[in-house]
């Protein structure tokens, strides 16, 4: 289960911009995942309780914001909305469709006490 490793070392940035902002705890976390993103957001909130015993985030609500995936067809050189990674363009069929946003999973804003 790679959400471990990844939940992780987003609580080990967080905790670092905490330090660095003169808190003793960290109260929220949002984060933005994309819908092409291997990261599982089931997953990650599963691992986030277990992460987060003995730290600064101990207790502190994990926020998941959805990102919708997005892609540029080479073909029709058209933007085009994507909900799988393989997709075909939805104007002209191409398979030739290279992902532009919607695949990662970033640190949207921490609320610190």
């Amino acid at each position: 289960m790679h959400e471990m490793a990844l939940i992780e070392s987003v609580v080990e940035i967080a905790e670092e911009v905490a330090r660095q902002n003169g808190a003793r705890r960290i109260i929220r976390l949002r984060l933005d995942i994309g819908e092409l993103s291997i990261a599982e957001p089931d997953a990650l909130t599963f691992c986030f309780a277990a992460v987060t015993q003995g730290t600064m985030a101990q207790d502190a609500e994990l926020e998941i914001c959805r990102v919708a995936g997005r892609g540029w067809c080479l073909d029709c050189a058209t933007e085009i909305a994507m909900s799988q990674r393989f997709g075909t363009c939805p104007i002209c069929g191409s398979h030739q469709v290279q992902v532009t946003g919607g695949d990662d999973l970033k640190i949207k804003d921490i609320e610190i006490n």
